[in-house]
């Protein structure tokens, strides 16, 4: 978001007019409360640091510290709140120039104004000193001088609330020109800082000038934690010593040196003061010094002041209930009635934050105007240690956070090393300090991330193995023969496709191979068939493994017909199983015309004939 203009309606409520300054962290504009008719103060963030906690969390302690504060001389905070993705706060509207303004305009400004301005400072930090409030960043430009010359402290921005267990160690936190030499070095703060910048605050009004000046930053600091200073009167002859005393222990470097409290201050301005008003009058004639008429006139004026007491003397009031009411509210209403409005934070169970959990007077009670009220304002149950439930069983876990004020949420996460059902981590995390009432998250384990195995059967191993391994589990492979798959395929798997199984668990899977080529069958040996008739050749012949093969030959009488009268391969030898034997076959055919030329015994009847 960019400066915003004339007219833009922020949160519903504020009516922007015109704007105001601009500052490092935010922009402050002069805007219309629609709500109440009233002119307000509104800052926002700037844009670029909404979304950064650390510049966030400095802008809503500015908000707290200041709503906490209710005092004449501090500025007042109405409201405060988010509008459009950053922050804003609703101050009370001052129109009246600055400090920084006035010496700017005017030079040093008269010993009498300078120590007036400063006694109203040091009023507003004896105020927020005494609630645990160090302001931190003192300066002219953080006065403001109103249209009846009343004074008021603002930008509570670095407040803090303690000492020394707030500070941010090794930051130079304040503006430099004006922070004490502790604040340059780092070191932890408490109000004797912020008495240390109203001396510097002091200095300035009675100068003109700043104590110490350099052209960087760091080089200002340093000179605030060695340089000497140079008193006030040096500079300007019209200083009464008076004051410089008051302004050299002030600022003096080591913190045990300067006044220890903002009434110690200002006692020590009284003063001062005095010494003022006497040297403005020490050139006047004394000539009566009849002592008696001096005690006359004083005798006279105590009677008129009590007189006046009796008929000016605030009247009694009745105080307004304004418990359960929000703080900002509860204290314009007394401030309506003319009270003076005390606010105190304590933590709170049952009350909203914020809210008015008592008051004191009570409501209905009367009380003098102008007298004090002080209101108890609910700061939440206030905050707690988030315990350390790391490791444990998610029960035990919110048991234990419940027991600390803690609401509990929980969320379940996969993990290869938590055991199901115990805790992983929590948000926040353990040691961290959470308002009481808010919710830690448990996340808690489920154990080891379950995988639905994937069906690989009838797939190839390859492939198998792919699927397998994407789906994040592991492989082994089993081999098996097979005449009915192809090699490579797998045949079935372990686990069975569809069951749940971890992360990382081994699937076995069976792969088909080819069987081995059967062995050759042990050789056969050829029977001897000779002699035998055709039939029981034959049978010998094949039960023994092997093939037959008949040739016929002629025989000259019928006794040889259909023996067998000659094999080969011979009998005793040996052949492969499913090899031939050839055997001849005698076959008697008479011959009713012989051929007288016929050869006697013809061919070899167990030759091969020739093709």
């Amino acid at each position: 978001m960019h400066s915003i203009g004339r007219d833009t309606l922020v949160d519903g409520r504020y009516r922007v007019r015109h704007q105001l300054g601009s500052g490092g962290m935010a922009d402050v504009y002069c805007a219309e409360d629609e709500q109440l008719g009233r002119r307000v103060a509104l800052k926002l963030l700037h844009a670029r640091f909404a979304g950064d906690e650390q510049f966030v969390e400095r802008f809503r302690r500015e908000a707290r510290a200041a709503a906490g504060l209710q005092h004449p001389n501090i500025v007042g905070v109405f409201d405060r709140g988010e509008w459009d993705g950053t922050y804003y706060i609703a101050m009370e509207f001052l129109d009246g120039p600055t400090v920084k303004d006035l010496v700017r305009d005017r030079g040093p400004l008269p010993p009498e104004t300078a120590a007036a301005i400063a006694t109203q400072v040091l009023r507003a930090l004896r105020f927020a000193h005494k609630r645990g409030v160090v302001h931190r960043d003192i300066k002219p430009h953080n006065v403001i001088v109103d249209g009846e010359g009343r004074v008021k402290v603002a930008d509570f921005g670095i407040a803090r609330a303690g000492a020394s267990e707030m500070t941010e160690t090794g930051t130079i936190v304040g503006t430099a020109h004006y922070l004490s030499p502790e604040q340059a070095q780092g070191r932890p703060v408490d109000e004797r800082s912020d008495l240390y910048s109203v001396g510097v605050l002091l200095y300035e009004m009675l100068t003109g000038q700043v104590p110490f000046d350099a052209d960087s930053t760091v080089s200002i600091a340093l000179k605030h934690v060695s340089e000497p200073l140079v008193p006030p009167s040096q500079v300007n002859q019209t200083v009464p010593p008076e004051l410089d005393a008051v302004v050299l222990r002030a600022m003096e470097k080591d913190p045990a040196l300067r006044y220890q409290t903002a009434d110690e201050f200002l006692a020590a301005l009284e003063a001062p003061a005095a010494v003022v008003e006497r040297t403005a009058v020490v050139d006047e004639p004394q000539e009566d010094r009849r002592w008696w008429l001096w005690l006359l006139l004083a005798l006279l004026l105590l009677a008129l002041a009590v007189g006046a007491y009796l008929l000016l003397r605030p009247q009694p009031v009745t105080v307004p209930d304004v418990v359960g009411e929000r703080s900002e509210t509860a204290a314009q209403r007394l401030q309506a009635k003319g009270f003076e409005v005390d606010v105190v934070p304590v933590q709170s169970d049952d009350v909203q934050r914020d809210r008015v959990v008592r008051q004191d007077p009570r409501g209905g009670e009367d009380a003098e105007e102008g007298s004090t009220v002080r209101i108890s304002v609910s700061a939440g149950p206030g905050e707690a240690e988030v315990p350390d439930v790391v490791g444990d069983r998610r029960e035990r876990a919110e048991r234990e956070l419940t027991d600390a004020g803690f609401k509990v949420e929980a969320e379940r996460e996969f993990s290869d090393d938590v055991e199901p059902g115990r805790v992983i981590s929590t948000s926040p995390d353990a040691g961290t300090r959470a308002e009481r009432g808010s919710t830690v998250t448990l996340t808690v384990s489920k154990g080891p991330e379950q995988i639905t195995v994937p069906d690989v059967t009838g797939r190839g191993e390859d492939e198998a193995r792919a699927a397998l391994q994407g789906a994040g589990l592991q492989v082994e492979a089993n081999r098996e023969q097979s005449e009915d798959a192809d090699a490579g395929t797998v045949l079935r798997q372990d686990p069975g496709a569809g069951a749940e199984v971890e992360r990382g668990t081994s699937v076995t899977i069976v792969v088909a191979e080819a069987p081995p080529p059967a062995e050759a069958p042990p050789p056969a040996e050829v029977p001897d068939v000779t002699g035998l008739d055709e039939d029981e050749a034959r049978a010998a012949l094949e039960g023994a493994g092997l093939q037959v093969r008949v040739r016929d030959d002629r025989v000259d009488g019928p006794e040889q017909d259909g023996t067998v009268l000659a094999q080969r391969p011979a009998a005793g030898e040996e052949r492969e199983r499913g090899s031939t034997v050839t055997i001849v076959v005698g076959r008697f055919e008479p011959d009713l015309n012989p051929d007288p030329d016929a050869p006697e015994g013809g061919e070899d009847p167990t030759e091969e004939p020739n093709p």
